[in-house]
């Protein structure tokens, strides 16, 4: 009986110790976790060739949109673009100018809580994807779905960033969406589990973490995300568990080959998950986040207006994007 009460009294202790532990941890990385990192967004003003629109979403707001519409000829089918965070419905050109001009439609639009759209009360955003980015997306496509202008367009789905991660999953959950394409776009699980040791390092000396087993680092970071939906009153969106509902979908994943954030590592990860016939991602050498057009201009037009232009009914016809850019010269960042 002793020696039970006493490897009963050892338990418990080592218990309420791995419970401060991980209190502390907690209260350590939270911040850390919500701010977010300098992402660069591109410069952006309102466009003439755009029409504005507005719609609603399920639980109430007004989103601001606007639509680049091919009023001289068919469209060869209908692009929504999800923009970055921090970013608007204006930055949709500074990646999909080529598309735009061999003839896809593109519909843009403010999240809530940024650009012209309305503000949820007490919710702040941050750069990690919550369900309600996602009812913002989902009200976006049905309006495209209910234009009549737009009835019978094949859809292709196009988000950049944390616009990227909205675009998969949206196109997960709607298998009306023919294809989608994902540039420097993330999982909060994938990417904190890559980052995880720099974070531990600003709490632990270097020798201390080696010690620490991964299943330890991984229930810290199950406790971080609790602990900020919970103070904040958000669920984040699981982008990880949606992402093998893509395995026989048309997916393209971009990535930045200097992207020190979102790093070629994490996108390879998200295309492992898709599994199936999902090609590798594209790989731009020499591109920070979200910078991939700015280096490779051309080649990164061409690659999506060949990709989305093989849904069925969006058969290319006639490539203008080298033409665009003997127009239009290139400024590298």
């Amino acid at each position: 009986m002793y020696w039970v009460i006493l490897l009963g009294s050892v338990a418990i202790g080592l218990v309420v110790l791995e419970l401060v532990v991980q209190l502390v941890l907690v209260r350590l990385i939270v911040p850390w976790f919500e701010n977010g990192p300098p992402f660069q967004v591109p410069d952006s003003d309102e466009d003439h060739r755009a029409e504005r629109f507005e719609f609603e979403t399920d639980d109430g707001l007004t989103l601001q949109g606007s639509l680049y519409h091919h009023l001289d000829q068919t469209p060869r089918g209908l692009i929504v673009f999800c923009h970055e965070f921090t970013g608007s419905q204006w930055t949709a050109m500074a990646y999909c100018e080529g598309l735009y001009q061999s003839g896809f439609d593109i519909l843009a639009f403010d999240f809530r809580n940024h650009g012209s759209s309305d503000s949820q009360h007490n919710y702040v955003p941050l750069h990690w994807l919550s369900d309600h980015e996602m009812t913002d997306v989902q009200a976006a496509i049905q309006y495209a779905a209910d234009r009549p202008e737009l009835a019978g367009l094949p859809i292709g789905l196009f988000g950049v960033s944390r616009g990227g991660a909205a675009a998969l999953v949206a196109a997960a959950r709607n298998p009306a969406i023919e294809a989608v394409a994902s540039d420097g776009g993330y999982g909060t699980n994938t990417l904190m589990e890559f980052h995880t040791p720099r974070w531990a390092l600003l709490v632990v000396p270097a020798w201390i973490y080696k010690l620490i087993p991964w299943w330890h680092s991984l229930l810290t970071l199950a406790m971080v995300r609790w602990w900020s939906q919970k103070r904040r009153g958000v669920t984040l969106t699981h982008v990880e568990r949606w992402l093998p509902r893509l395995a026989s979908r048309d997916v393209l994943l971009v990535s930045g080959g200097s992207d020190n954030y979102v790093v070629p590592q994490v996108t390879h990860t998200l295309q492992s998950l898709i599994g199936g016939d999902s090609p590798e991602p594209c790989i731009v050498p020499r591109a920070k986040h979200n910078r991939a057009r700015s280096v490779q201009t051309i080649e990164y037009d061409q690659r999506l207006v060949d990709f989305f232009g093989d849904m069925p009914g969006a058969e290319v016809t006639e490539t203008v994007v080298e033409r665009l850019h003997e127009q239009t010269p290139v400024v590298v960042d």
